[in-house]
């Protein structure tokens, strides 16, 4: 029984000084010295107007005809040299990795992919020069989707 009364003692005290410090910390905020006024900017000298006259900027660049083959093909072939080696194979694949991972538990490891990757590039490397041409690259292509038939 002594605890209880006790226990309820010490909640009481503890309840007392945590009122008494929130009234403290109150006082003190209220006794703050208000905040500073703020000058306005000074108005800005309105802009002149221009007249280009017949000033003639740069033309516009023209955007050249890939094929869809070549767009896909350039996404690889980082330096533009025609060729995709492993290495530029390779570096655009982490998010096919990501997408491997449904469960975003980390199972399937970096190596296991890489070896799925490198199997389907030495496929692909006909000439085994370690290197794709747009025509070798172009069997790398994913499979059409067929489109479903509209069930209207």
């Amino acid at each position: 029984m002594n605890r209880i009364v006790l226990g309820a003692v010490v909640a009481l005290a503890l309840v007392g000084l945590g009122a008494f410090w929130w009234q403290g910390r109150a006082e003190i905020e209220r006794g703050a010295p208000p905040p500073q006024p703020v000058e306005a900017p000074a108005a800005e000298a309105e802009i002149p107007p221009s007249d280009a006259g017949d000033a003639v900027g740069p033309a516009p660049p023209e955007a050249t005809e890939l094929t869809k083959e070549q767009r896909r093909f350039f996404r690889y072939d980082r330096n533009r040299d025609w060729r995709i080696t492993r290495t530029e194979m390779l570096s655009t694949r982490s998010d096919g990795f990501r997408k491997l991972d449904k469960d975003g538990n980390n199972l399937l490891d970096f190596e296991e992919w890489a070896v799925a990757t490198v199997e389907k590039f030495e496929g692909a490397d006909a000439d085994g020069d370690n290197q794709l041409s747009p025509a070798e690259f172009a069997t790398t292509a994913p499979k059409p989707k067929k489109k479903p038939r509209c069930a209207c």
